[in-house]
């Protein structure tokens, strides 16, 4: 039920706001709390020790879809309520926006995206298109298409946009990945139609990317013609902020491993034993035994003995990422010549 602390916490501010420049800011907060907490965060060596029925499990998840799309909604109805007119007015504004960034930017990450990627996974044809529509709600509804027929089948090499190469920084990785994956599951999508080229033909309109794209300019387009410029611009920051924290996921789940094989082995993700992390992700803190079991549901998912393991939960682990690049790799160059791992595999003793 952790998961529910973050939008909850995001539904409140937005239906609350706009806020005064100062208390606008102080709900940002909460957010280094998490980082403080995963720091500390005790490691979580088994599941959850609760037995509970399956839809137990899936209804936690259509009710975190449900308060990220109440928390957009919110988002474009309160930004709508900005004001430019006056230097106090913008800012208060900006500093509204700025707690767009981080607050609502974070939650469309790990509630938005973190949960889309566990409904991506599922062979449920409705729950596969809910998690598209939240990867619609920022922009990146390709990443359905990439992640799922691109980066599983490729993770650990060099044919993998999202895996982030030994010494490679994060700020590298995310002007390298951005592209390269929505260019991946746009040929992948061709390929799927028979298209060796792009073509005005009907078969354009089963492109899923396509598809996808046409989706969020059209909600662009709803948004800026019927809540205004301030409201796209909230929309656009959130939508940018959650895309970076996803990468920066992406970034910290397979850094400097490469694969010793043609199949996926436990050694190509690392693993978080944080049970801060685990009970407030959705599965990623299980991240090589979701490659091994991609559509097995979040609960199921098992530690793995022989994974490499982050130092911390993934909210500090973001946080070193973007903030502390080159701290976040001696922490995980330390791991992998540990283990004999990544560009240490040969020389391991």
């Amino acid at each position: 039920m952790l998961n529910l602390v973050l939008p909850v916490l995001a539904i409140v501010f937005l239906s609350t706001g706009p806020h005064s420049g100062w208390t606008a800011l102080l709900w940002i907060l909460p957010l280094w709390l998490t980082v403080l907490i995963d720091l500390f965060s005790p490691d979580a060596w088994h599941g959850s020790p609760y037995q509970l029925p399956t839809w137990a499990y899936d209804s936690l998840l259509y009710v975190l879809a449900g308060l990220q799309i109440v928390a957009i909604v919110l988002l474009v109805l309160m930004a709508n309520q900005l004001q430019w007119s006056s230097l106090p007015d913008v800012v208060t504004s900006v500093c509204n926006l700025f707690a767009v960034k981080i607050l609502i930017g974070t939650n469309s990450a790990f509630c938005g995206i973190v949960l889309a990627h566990e409904l991506i996974h599922r062979p449920q044809p409705h729950l596969q298109t809910l998690g598209r529509l939240l990867l619609s709600l920022v922009c990146y509804e390709h990443f359905a298409t990439e992640h799922v027929r691109g980066h599983h089948r490729r993770v650990g090499t060099e044919h993998d946009p999202a895996t982030a190469r030994y010494g490679e920084s994060y700020e590298a990785f995310w002007r390298r990945t951005v592209p390269a994956q929505f260019k991946s599951a746009w040929q992948m999508e061709n390929r799927r139609l028979g298209q060796t080229s792009f073509k005005l033909d009907a078969r354009l309109l089963h492109h899923r990317v396509l598809q996808g794209l046409l989706f969020e300019l059209a909600l662009l387009t709803i948004i800026t013609f019927g809540f205004g410029l301030s409201a796209l611009a909230a929309f656009l920051i959130q939508a940018i902020a959650a895309v970076r924290k996803l990468e920066a996921v992406n970034y910290i789940e397979h850094w400097g491993l490469m694969r010793s094989g043609r199949s996926v082995s436990a050694t190509d993700s690392w693993d978080t034993e944080s049970w801060f992390t685990l009970h407030t992700m959705v599965g990623l803190a299980r991240h090589a035994d979701h490659h091994r079991n991609a559509s097995s549901p979040y609960q199921q998912l098992r530690r793995s003995q022989e994974s490499p393991k982050l130092p911390y939960g993934y909210f500090a682990m973001v946080f070193f990422t973007v903030f502390m690049n080159q701290h976040f790799q001696l922490l995980l160059t330390r791991e992998l010549r540990k283990q004999g791992l990544g560009p240490f595999r040969h020389s391991a003793s």
